[in-house]
């Protein structure tokens, strides 16, 4: 058992209160691609709040392995996915051994052990849900699987576990298999499914029959989720719900119940959207941002008719991981705030939202790539850090002073 340090005055982190007035974007740099303009205003670089949010952080665990997620058992208790393919229970800061029972993940560049979720009925059956880069004959791909948490006398580990997706076709890659889990109040199952990076697959992001670079949605025992917009369609894959993404990390549903997802851009280009039934939402076609070579993507353009524009973009990147809608009592002025983990920006980033529309961005600061990003059963925003191929730690952010 690894025992972790818990530190509760490891960080103070106060931002001062400011007049209320406009204050300028937290973004100031250059942007990768100059001659590129939004098609609306505020679609990028929204001013920061008239009042700063004033925080304070502690470290709640430390010298875990690479993690990928995180999720809030009913009591409080935290279940974590390592990214080389264990899963832990996190105790008070302490790991549990590994739970048993958890498959084979690819455990290569971006690939591993991903996502997890918790089913509406665990509570009464104890069932999650886990994305896994998977190993296959002729290569890898995203995987979706089903399993029962049992704890007792002997320890946790996964029962009855059974693969409910595979995203189709197989590709021989190490990048972008995604992947964020979302489980809608109805029981419908949102995953999202990169684009495996490369030149060769990315173009796929645009075609029916492949999973590559789509929102999936399906039921809890894996069929195509009824209203799902290409279901009977010749040549199509029925679980697709969208298309024309490229690697999404960060997806969470609003207080209504509607799906919202944060995908990676290339050099430039994060891009904020709210995924409609069967639109296109461009890559690699339509984008902000350019390769990172420098050189345009494709055509290098960033409207077309028959594609969606997103709802906010950054460039320079944020590189985003990890969402979640704030919903708690801690943080009144942050009540319906999307919350977002930064890579590159090492910070929560902090959306203020009207409606479908960025009001405000704020960079909450953490000092550390941020994973994965939740609101506690207490109020408190977590926060999954990690360092390049090394240890883990969990941060709990509260009001400060």
């Amino acid at each position: 058992m690894q025992r972790l340090l818990v530190t509760t005055a490891a960080l103070f982190l106060t931002l001062p209160a400011l007049a209320q007035e406009a204050r300028p974007p937290v973004q100031t740099a250059a942007p990768n691609a100059p001659n590129q303009t939004p098609a609306f205003d505020g679609q990028t670089r929204a001013p920061q709040p008239p009042q700063a949010t004033a925080v304070r952080m502690e470290t709640v665990a430390e010298d875990l392995p690479h993690l990928w997620a995180m999720e809030f058992l009913p009591d409080g208790r935290m279940l974590v996915t390592a990214k080389g393919g264990d899963m832990h229970i996190l105790d008070d800061g302490t790991a549990s051994p590994a739970i048993s029972g958890v498959p084979e993940v690819v455990n290569e560049g971006q690939g591993g052990l991903l996502d997890v979720a918790l089913g509406n009925d665990f509570a009464e059956n104890g069932t999650i849900f886990f994305s896994f880069s998977e190993p296959r004959e002729d290569g890898n791909g995203t995987a979706l699987a089903k399993a029962r948490l049992v704890e007792d006398a002997e320890g946790a580990r996964l029962e009855d576990v059974q693969t409910i997706f595979s995203q189709r076709p197989t590709y021989d890659g190490d990048k972008h298999f995604g992947s964020r889990i979302v489980v809608g109040p109805d029981d419908v199952i949102w995953l999202t499914v990169g684009e495996r990076s490369d030149p060769e697959p990315r173009v796929q992001a645009q075609e029916l029959n492949s999973h590559f670079g789509k929102v999936i949605r399906i039921t809890t025992d894996g069929a195509p989720a009824e209203g799902n917009p290409f279901l009977g369609q010749d040549g199509a894959q029925p679980e697709i719900w969208s298309l024309g993404h490229r690697n999404t990390q960060s997806a969470a549903m609003d207080a209504d119940g509607r799906f919202w997802m944060i995908e990676h851009g290339p050099k430039g280009g994060d891009e904020l959207n709210r995924p409609e039934a069967g639109k296109n939402y461009g890559w690699p076609e339509v984008t902000y941002g350019i390769e990172y070579s420098g050189g345009p993507v494709g055509e290098g353009i960033t409207q077309r008719a028959d594609t969606q524009q997103p709802l906010y973009y950054w460039d320079p990147v944020i590189a985003p991981s990890g969402m979640a809608f704030y919903d708690g009592e801690m943080f009144p002025s942050l009540d319906g705030a999307i919350l977002v983990g930064g890579l590159v920006t090492k910070a929560v980033v902090v959306l203020h939202m009207d409606g479908d529309r960025v009001t405000h961005e704020e960079h909450l600061p953490v000092n550390a790539r941020v994973r994965d990003v939740k609101v506690g059963p207490d109020g408190a925003i977590y926060a999954v850090t990690e360092e390049r191929g090394g240890p883990s730690t969990i941060v709990r952010i509260t009001p400060g002073a």
